[in-house]
């Protein structure tokens, strides 16, 4: 079984590599820019997306030099010190690792194998693998399901966290190869159909690797994503709504994972969000 799950995850990871154009909801020439003074009452919001690449499985795990990877991911967020940080491809102990060198609340998500908790292995004893998020404020409220569709045996979900002024939400949807395109399709609907919903009430920051240049936003979203990484370009996006506005990216170069990190920042009003 474990063999088996080795083989499905190291294919479905490289089959994920090779997009490169993005499409935006609010498209903007300016977009990698630094946001300018935020004007009175609102604040500068800072989400770090991460593919760490840590179960033992696939094929990228020669680059997370074990535990180099994990060193690497705790340093960058102790230098950009972002509000949230969604974190795909993840395990928990490790991830309670970084939790407790940044001084950041943890909730995190088991993805499954056909229903099976996996452990990450090289070294064992890592927790389950999965996805995460972390934040500076204190969590309000959890909720974590897997996708009504599933393509392939790693059967993936969403996970989203209630602070007291965002919703952050991560996804790692199944990869755009031939097995597992439908599933993506299917996946990143849901994505955005759960996202509209959230919207409707509250200011939400999505940040994951939805495996494929399209975004997975809801119309009335901001999208911005890595299309201009230097390793796996435009997987992993980032989608806010609400009160978060005027975005700005940048993409900062990882070493010990097979995806660059996408930083976004925008200004958060105060305001309610607008219905």
């Amino acid at each position: 079984m474990v063999v088996g799950c080795a083989l499905v995850l190291a294919a479905g990871h490289a089959g994920a590599t090779g997009s490169s154009v993005s499409r935006a909801h609010e498209p903007s020439k300016s977009s990698t820019k630094a946001v300018t003074a935020p004007p009175p009452g609102s604040s500068r919001y800072t989400l770090l997306q991460m593919n760490l690449c840590l179960s033992g499985f696939a094929g990228c795990y020669g680059k997370v030099d074990y535990p180099a990877g994990v060193h690497e991911a705790a340093a960058r967020i102790r230098a950009v010190r972002p509000d949230a940080v969604t974190l795909n491809e993840a395990c928990r102990r490790d991830v309670a690792q970084i939790a407790r060198r940044t001084g950041y609340q943890l909730r995190f998500s088991a993805v499954t194998t056909a229903g099976e908790a996996l452990p990450c292995i090289r070294p064992a004893g890592r927790g389950l693998f999965g996805n995460a998020v972390l934040v500076k404020t204190s969590v309000e409220n959890t909720d974590s399901h897997d996708f009504r569709v599933q393509a392939g045996t790693e059967w993936r979900g969403w996970l989203c966290v209630t602070t007291r002024d965002v919703d952050v939400c991560t996804a790692h949807l199944a990869t755009r190869s031939t097995p597992e395109a439908t599933g993506n399709d299917a996946q990143c609907a849901e994505l955005a159909a759960l996202l509209e919903r959230r919207a409707a009430t509250r200011t939400v920051i999505f940040g994951g690797d939805v495996n494929r240049s399209s975004t997975c936003a809801p119309d009335q979203s901001w999208t911005r994503t890595d299309v201009s990484a230097g390793q796996a370009p435009g997987l992993q996006g980032a989608y806010g709504s609400g009160t978060l506005r005027s975005p700005s990216l940048k993409v900062l170069p990882a070493r010990h994972t097979d995806h660059d990190v996408l930083m976004v920042r925008a200004l958060l009003s105060p305001a309610s969000p607008t219905r």
